[in-house]
Order: structure tokens, then sequence, then C-alpha cells
């Protein structure tokens, strides 16, 4: 029976933040929608670097880096993970609309799909909405939107924390994507 064991930092190769810069990243961007809480931004950040997600996006009353507890969550990230901060998330939209991402809102909605029924084209790119954790997605983000997805969930609460939600949709669209 062969032992298995822990590997150790220096054995799992991963690349330092000037490789990162400028390999090939997967074609998602990130917009948080008025995020609140910095540990939540944080954790976007850090699964962000792990899916070589090309940008986030940080809108409203989201919280920016510099900052001790989105450091804390982000582990580093911060300074891989290229971001943008903009006031307007409808200015963010048309942004990313006019450079030619497709708009993905994750929110539960009357046209919402469940993320496993989702058809990605892997020669499209794609923006993917967070909204705040109470509220949402904006209310008026959602006539800009192409298309809702939704993450399943069969226990009694109706909603994951952003940062849960923002990991498995980035792992799905990776898996696509890159």
């Amino acid at each position: 029976m062969s032992t298995v064991k822990k590997l150790k930092l220096e054995e799992l190769n991963r690349i330092d933040i000037e490789t990162f810069k400028e390999v090939q990243k997967t074609p998602l961007v990130v917009m948080l929608d008025d995020v609140r809480s910095m540990h939540n931004v944080g954790a976007v950040f850090r699964t962000a670097d792990a899916f070589l997600i090309e940008k986030i996006v940080l809108c409203g009353i989201t919280p920016r880096p510099p900052h001790r507890d989105i450091h804390k969550a982000a582990l580093g990230a911060t300074e891989s993970v290229d971001w943008e901060y903009a006031e307007s998330s409808i200015e963010a939209v048309e942004k990313l609309k006019a450079n030619g991402y497709k708009i993905v809102a994750v929110e539960q909605t009357t046209g919402s799909v469940e993320i496993s029924d989702f058809r990605m084209d892997k020669d499209k790119k794609y923006a993917l909405i967070l909204g705040n954790e109470v509220e949402g997605v904006s209310e008026q983000l959602l006539p800009l939107c192409d298309a809702f997805i939704e993450i399943p969930q069969l226990g009694t609460k109706h909603s994951l924390n952003v940062s849960v939600c923002a990991g498995i949709a980035m792992w799905e669209f990776f898996k696509v994507l890159s």
C-alpha cells in the first residue's frame, strides 16, 4: 500500500505574479455589484487567481483594495488579478457589452437556467455579475443581461454566500472556457 502525503508549498509548482500577468487568461470578467463584505471581495479575488480570471470589476459600494480585511481573505491575489472600479454598474455593463462580452447574471429570475444547463460558447467572452448579499443583482441591470443562471439548492435556504456562488460559477466557466 502506498503512503499518501500532503505536498509542500514548493512542490505545488505555482507561478509567480509576473508569470500570472503574462499567461493567457480565462475569457471571463467577474463583476461585483454592490457587494458589501470585504471578506467576500477577498475570497472572490483568491478564487479568480486560482482560475486565471481575466479581471474583476468592483462596482458601487463594493470595497476596493488595499484594505486589511480584503487582503486577509485574498492572500495576495489583489496583486495578481487585474481589477478596476466603476461607480456605476450600468456603465460598467455597457462598457463590457461594447467590448464583446456576453453578460450573465447569477440571479434567481423567471428567465434563469440552472448553471449546469447553461450552454457556453468557447469562442465567446463572458462577464459574470454577482450581486449584493441581501438584494442580489441590481434590478436596473436585469434588462442589460444576456442570460441568467442559478445554482440549484435543495435545503431550506434560498441563497448561497456570494463568494461561494462566485467560486462555483467561476469553476463552471473555467472548465469550458480555459
